[in-house]
């Protein structure tokens, strides 16, 4: 069975209040996944979740982020892994195969890469393709406000809802609405999350 996996890493997490980013957090990974089995916080400032729809874990990965930006000074490092499960622990991080092994080798990678999104799977052209729209994403991801963060979860969490509608959510005009999606780069990003379901499509069986 092929399957994804994020393992990410809080960035800066001892500046700021555990209870505000941890709950965040939790909140997000309870939004990706209702069954707890499936993700954990573990080490004080790491967690782990699987997406078992692999088409999913991009957008998966940038709801995450949006959460977390949505906190001042805040930021997130994530590993994708897609591959095969050949065993579920009773936790995710106790579950084992390719997609876990490649998600964790990859987040370690990342910190000496000063990178902060990184994809792996057995596909060496399409890692090295998704790595360089990461690359390329980042710029403008990275630099997301609080106000970019919370437009790009509330489209996330909304997909079908008109931006007068996003507007009456957060109690503002469609023309901060608009202004707030375009700063964010949301079309683009979400043009990408298209091309990267498309990829990864070629991973299955």
């Amino acid at each position: 069975m092929i399957t994804s996996v994020i393992t990410g890493d809080i960035i800066k997490s001892r500046d700021a209040e555990n209870s505000e980013w941890i709950s965040s957090l939790k909140d997000a990974l309870k939004t990706l996944s209702t069954d707890d089995s499936y993700w954990e916080i573990y080490r004080g400032d790491s967690f782990q979740i699987e997406i078992k729809d692999i088409h999913k874990s991009f957008e998966a990965a940038l709801y995450i982020k949006a959460n977390i930006k949505m906190i001042k000074g805040l930021d997130v490092r994530m590993a994708i892994g897609i591959g095969d499960k050949s065993f579920k622990g009773k936790k995710v991080t106790e579950s084992n195969g390719e997609a876990f092994r490649f998600s964790g080798e990859t987040i370690e990678s990342l910190k000496k890469e000063k990178l902060n999104l990184k994809i792996k799977t057995k596909n060496e052209t399409i890692n090295n393709e998704l790595n360089l729209y990461f690359k390329l994403a980042l710029l403008s991801i990275d630099n997301w406000t609080t106000n970019s963060a919370e437009i790009v979860k509330l489209s996330l969490e909304h997909p079908n809802k008109f931006q007068k509608d996003l507007a009456k959510l957060i109690g503002t005009n469609q023309d901060a609405i608009i202004k707030r999606i375009k700063r964010a780069s949301l079309d683009e990003i979400l043009e990408l999350n298209e091309m990267y379901k498309q990829k990864i499509e070629t991973l299955l069986p």
